[in-house]
């Protein structure tokens, strides 16, 4: 469940009301064209650092995939927790320069480059497997599968909370080293389906069959934007990749409440806002701003103007917040 504290306080004392606008805010862009340093601008590293470094020079993510190492990620948080009933699309740069696989003796064959959006509690955890179809859940990904004998893929990965496992394998569809590729994921809640589109060197490359989701599946929540190096464990593959990533673009739906704006009706505060459908939201009040009590809701969200009111005529000094759960 993910709540949103938000900060349009008021304040009421006797006759004395002090209370802010908080504006409707648009869906959310992360732009990162890697011009300036990226660890200074939200993104960070897990696991093994030396897998990443950013060359100012050329303006980019220098990128090993190594599955031997350990799980290891550069990753950027997202503004929103994402899951089947939102629109999303991640779009990425991607040029190889050398691929290698089957580097084990005991993994002979493939195994994933890998971008994408992931739960970082989960990704980050010690039982994250990602060599396995059933230990990585809460992933929405693009990964490639350099030929081991059976072809060169492209494929989407969605997985659900509770581990259920879709993917779309696309082959033979080589990302030849030296190329460089542009990738456009897109999700739409409507239809439940990520689709993605590629392009080689500025010409169509493909094309990548969508994936859908089927009535069965749960849901997924992501939160996290990454360049992912996953450890083969588990895997009958094995890979050393290298390459360079630009112009990450991330973007999420408008956050769950907006437009929000408070005052007294008829002697009665209110909380009034844009509430969006799949959203349950609660009128809470504190005195210390260290307990919060919920004093009405929850409402379900609407996709219109929607007001929750304080009732109670409580005397003294209070601040009152809207909480969104999903």
């Amino acid at each position: 469940m993910n709540h949103l504290g938000l900060n349009p306080w008021i304040h009421f004392h006797a006759a004395l009301l002090i209370w802010l606008v908080a504006p409707g805010i648009e869906a959310a862009t992360i732009t990162e064209d890697f011009s300036g340093d990226p660890l200074a601008r939200g993104w960070q590293v897990f696991g093994d650092a030396s897998l990443f470094h950013w060359n100012p020079a050329n303006q980019n993510l220098e990128v090993t995939w190594d599955s031997s190492q350990g799980n290891s990620y550069f990753y950027r948080p997202l503004p929103a927790v994402l899951g089947k009933n939102d629109d999303f699309s991640l779009a990425f740069e991607l040029q190889l320069k050398d691929v290698a696989v089957g580097l084990s003796p005991d993994k002979p064959f493939t195994f994933e480059v890998a971008v994408g959006l992931f739960n970082r509690t989960q990704a980050m955890g010690t039982n994250f497997v990602r060599g396995t179809a059933k230990d990585s859940p809460n992933l929405a990904e693009f990964d490639y599968f350099p030929d081991s004998g059976f072809g060169a893929t492209v494929s989407l990965a969605l997985v659900s909370s509770n581990h259920q496992f879709l993917a779309s394998m696309n082959y033979p569809l080589e990302l030849t080293a030296g190329d460089a590729f542009q990738v456009t994921m897109r999700y739409t809640a409507s239809n439940r389906t990520l689709s993605t589109v590629m392009t080689r060197n500025g010409e169509s490359f493909g094309p990548i069959q969508d994936l859908k989701l089927s009535a069965a599946f749960t849901d997924f929540q992501v939160d996290t934007v990454s360049i992912s190096s996953y450890n083969d464990e588990q895997s009958g593959g094995s890979l050393l990749a290298h390459g360079v990533v630009d112009n990450v673009t991330v973007t999420v739906p408008e956050p769950p409440i907006a437009g929000f704006a408070g005052e007294l009706v008829d002697g009665w505060w209110q909380a009034e806002f844009v509430g969006r459908m799949g959203w349950t939201y609660v009128l809470e009040q504190t005195s210390d701003f260290r307990t919060w009590t919920g004093i009405a809701g929850p409402l379900p969200g609407t996709g219109g103007r929607q007001v929750l009111t304080d009732t109670r005529h409580a005397s003294g000094a209070w601040f009152y917040r809207v909480r969104a759960e999903r």
